[in-house]
């Protein structure tokens, strides 16, 4: 696996960014930034670019508080008495505009969107920087990057608050509110340009956006708008990916970046983790691990662990169920030991399963606090799932082809192909159910059933209201601190 040392950069004294300290993302040491001779080589463009990747790297994101937050909301988790006592409240929708995981999540995105406007600002610098240095296409290439990113932090924000405040200058603070269908203008069109400018996953290096990830992205949020002819169209660009032979190589740390992998959160604890716990936001330390594997580990902290629920949808003999669960019996430590009765237990009892995805234990005995698998957020099963409910639910779709692409994901998993006869009404729930078994425990099914609209249904009893938890509040800091955003200005019910 490829190693790379990364350094650390400071922009213009505006805000300390580190250097995207990202597996694979090769850099090198610009030396010294001065504002007069910033941007006017490539280096320097590519430490800028790198940067706004950390922020996904912080603990408001996947290093901790994006996983507990959107699984406990889905209730594919349930939690352990230990389970802390910021992350209960979003098992049963307590959280308000207090919650530091709000905030966290909050400021991570936003200073992730100053770092890539910073980049997208001096475009005119760029393009400066002469052709014999850097070639137009390399130089699209870096401004995609950066407008990939930013409609991604917008993308996560959107999909948690709703309408939002937009920033696409550095200079700018304290903006109001704007509608959501503004947030996803600048979404899809960031997307987009991205999608014609970056380059494709076959030349470029690991661990960057590609123009593959971009069309997926600009496809999921089109999907999310129901433009379902215009998602199909983009999702149909994604090319020259196919489904992981065996399920699990999608979950480990030596088969990152595999053929179904279309875009991932970067993590390599080899590369330094100084700042791990200090990196709530800015990603301006060395914070190149998660805490995933030692939080959800049935043999580490086992916060939480897979609800019935959860567990019960799977169909006998999916064979995503082994490899998504920790169960008696199972295997690990490359198959030298096995899990007993006694691995489940907690304070309160013995639970049925743990969590396999994402854990280190199929390689080791114990887990702690630092794992270097990657988050692959995007991947080729989504991909095909989404191309389906598209064809299914756009006027005039082919519910046989829909069930053809529902049928790939189903047929390495071993259970029976669904007919091609099934009613519209019947793929829907075919649907439901398959994202749910298929990208469980992947941070997805929460945004699901929100935008399928059944999410009262299928949250009944856990304290969930309608009209009230499909948004989070905006933060108390963001409302104390923002003029034209007041406390009597946040998300109904708050």
């Amino acid at each position: 696996m490829k190693k790379i040392k990364y350094t650390v950069v400071v922009l213009l004294g505006i805000l300390a960014i580190n250097a995207c300290d990202t597996k694979d993302l090769e850099l090198t040491n610009p030396n010294e930034l001065l504002p007069e001779t910033y941007f006017t080589r490539e280096v320097q463009l590519q430490a800028s670019v790198n940067a706004v990747y950390s922020n996904l790297q912080t603990r408001g994101l996947y290093a901790r508080h994006i996983f507990f937050a959107l699984d406990n909301m889905s209730q594919e988790n349930k939690g352990n008495p230990q389970l802390e006592g910021n992350k209960t409240p979003f098992l049963n929708f307590s959280f308000d505009a207090s919650s530091d995981i709000i905030q966290f999540y909050w400021e991570a995105c936003y200073l992730g969107i100053y770092k890539a406007n910073f980049v997208l600002e001096n475009e005119d610098k760029i393009n400066a920087i002469p052709v014999e240095n850097l070639s137009p296409e390399r130089k699209n290439k870096f401004l995609g990057e950066a407008r990939f990113l930013r409609a991604y932090y917008y993308f996560l924000l959107v999909t948690r608050f709703g309408d939002l405040p937009i920033y696409t200058k550095t200079g700018t603070t304290g903006n109001p509110r704007s509608p959501k269908a503004d947030v996803y203008k600048l979404i899809t069109e960031d997307f987009d340009f991205a999608s014609k400018n970056l380059l494709s996953k076959s030349v470029e290096q690991k661990g960057r956006a590609t123009k593959e990830a971009a069309y997926a992205y600009l496809g999921k949020a089109l999907l999310y708008q129901k433009k379902y002819d215009e998602a199909l169209a983009a999702f149909q660009n994604v090319t020259g990916f196919s489904l992981e032979q065996n399920f699990y190589n999608n979950f480990m740390d030596e088969t990152e970046h595999g053929p179904e992998s279309i875009f991932e959160i970067e993590y390599d604890q080899n590369l330094g983790v100084a700042d791990k716990w200090g990196s709530d936001t800015a990603g301006t330390g060395v914070a190149e691990a998660t805490l995933r594997g030692q939080e959800y580990g049935n043999l580490g902290w086992y916060n939480v662990y897979p609800s019935d629920d959860i567990l019960d949808e799977y169909e006998p003999g999916d064979k995503r169920f082994g490899d998504t669960f920790y169960v008696p019996g199972s295997k690990y430590n490359n198959g030298a030991n096995t899990m007993t009765t006694a691995n489940f237990s907690s304070s309160a009892g013995l639970r049925r399963a743990g969590w396999k995805k994402y854990q280190n234990y199929y390689k080791r005995t114990n887990e702690n606090e630092d794992s270097s698998i990657n988050f692959k957020v995007m991947r080729y099963s989504d991909v095909l799932l989404m191309m389906a409910e598209c064809e299914s639910m756009r006027p005039g779709g082919v519910q046989s082809t829909a069930i053809g692409y529902i049928n790939q994901v189903r047929d390495r998993a071993d259970v029976p192909l669904l007919p091609l006869t099934l009613t519209k009404e019947q793929v829907f729930t075919a649907l439901v159910h398959e994202r749910k078994v298929e990208l469980a425990g992947e941070q997805v099914r929460f945004d699901d059933i929100i935008r399928w609209g059944i999410a009262s249904t299928e949250l009944a009893g856990t304290g969930f209201q309608a009209n009230k938890s499909e948004l989070w509040p905006i933060p108390n800091r963001e409302t104390s601190s923002n003029p034209n955003i007041k406390p009597s200005d946040n998300n109904p019910g708050y």
